[in-house]
C-alpha cells in the first residue's frame, strides 16, 4: 500500500466508534451477557436505536461544553439502553442497564479494527497527508479506545480531538472549524470519514468539508443532505482516496 507524497497534503481525520472499529460487537456482548433475549433478537436494529438515544440524549444534556452534560452523562448512558431495548419488548430496571453499560465499556477496550484500517491510516500519514481524529464522547473514555487501538505510532497526540475536551460535539460545526485552526488545515482541503449521518455527514458538509459516508450497515440517509462520497469498507475508501487526493 504506498502513495505518492502529495504535491498538497490534505487533511484525513476519521470518526472512531464504528468507523474504525465494530461498534455494534460490544453492544451484542453485553445485551446478550444481561438481558439474555432470544436467538431472533435484532441487534442491528436495536442497537442503531440505542445510538439515535445517545445523540438525542446528550443534545438535550447540553453537549460536552457544559457542566451538566459531565455530572448527567452516566445517567445518560444507562437511559439510551433502557429507551432503546424498550422498543424491542426488553424492559430494563435502573440495576440491569447499569450491569448493560458496565459490560458494554469493558467491552469497548477490547477493539479488533476493520480490516484494512491500520493500514490506511499507516499509508496516508506516511504520504504526508495530516491524519487525525474526531470523536465525540468524554475525554478519558475516547482516549482509552485510541490506546487500546494503539493508534499513537500513528497519529500524534495533538491531532486527536474529542469532544469532552474540545468542548463541542459533533454535528457542531465549531469542532470541525477548532480542527482546522490547531492543525493549518483548510475546510475545502479537509476530508471526514464516518459512518453516522446526523453526526458526521451533517456536522462535516456544515463545516465546509468534503465528507465520505463510511455506510458498512447499508443504512439510508436521514436527509436530504449530499455527502461527496459514500463507501461500504476499507477496500473501497482506499480506492476512492487513491482517486480523488492521489
Amino acid at each position: 500500500m504506498r502513495m505518492k507524497t502529495p504535491i498538497s497534503p490534505k487533511g484525513i481525520f476519521f470518526d472512531v466508534d464504528d468507523t474504525l472499529y465494530d461498534h455494534l460487537a460490544p453492544f451484542r456482548d453485553a445485551v446478550q451477557e444481561v438481558a439474555r433475549p432470544d436467538g431472533a433478537f435484532p441487534y442491528e436494529a436495536a442497537y442503531h436505536r440505542m445510538r439515535y438515544y445517545s445523540d438525542k440524549l446528550s443534545v438535550e444534556l447540553g453537549g460536552a461544553g457544559t457542566a451538566a452534560y459531565g455530572e448527567a452523562v452516566e445517567d445518560m448512558r444507562r437511559r439510551r439502553f433502557q429507551y432503546a431495548l424498550a422498543e424491542f419488548g426488553i424492559q430494563l430496571t435502573l440495576e440491569e442497564a447499569e450491569a448493560i453499560q458496565q459490560t458494554y465499556l469493558d467491552r469497548q477496550y477490547n477493539i479488533t479494527m476493520f480490516e484494512g484500517a491500520r493500514e490506511l491510516l499507516k499509508k496516508l500519514a506516511d504520504a504526508g497527508h495530516v491524519v487525525g481524529l474526531i470523536t465525540n464522547g468524554p475525554a478519558e473514555h475516547q482516549m482509552n479506545k485510541i490506546a487500546a487501538m494503539q493508534l499513537g505510532d500513528l497519529i500524534p497526540e495533538e491531532r486527536l480531538f474529542v469532544s469532552g475536551a474540545v468542548g463541542w460535539d459533533k454535528p457542531d460545526p465549531r469542532i470541525f472549524h477548532h480542527v482546522n485552526r490547531l492543525t493549518g488545515t483548510v475546510p475545502e482541503g479537509s476530508y471526514y470519514i464516518g459512518d453516522s449521518w446526523r453526526n458526521d455527514v451533517v456536522g462535516a458538509l456544515a463545516a465546509g468539508w468534503h465528507v465520505i459516508w463510511f455506510n458498512h450497515r447499508s443504512v439510508g440517509p436521514e436527509s436530504e443532505h449530499q455527502p461527496q462520497h459514500t463507501v461500504t469498507s476499507y477496500g473501497e475508501l482506499e480506492g476512492l482516496l487513491d482517486e480523488v487526493i492521489g
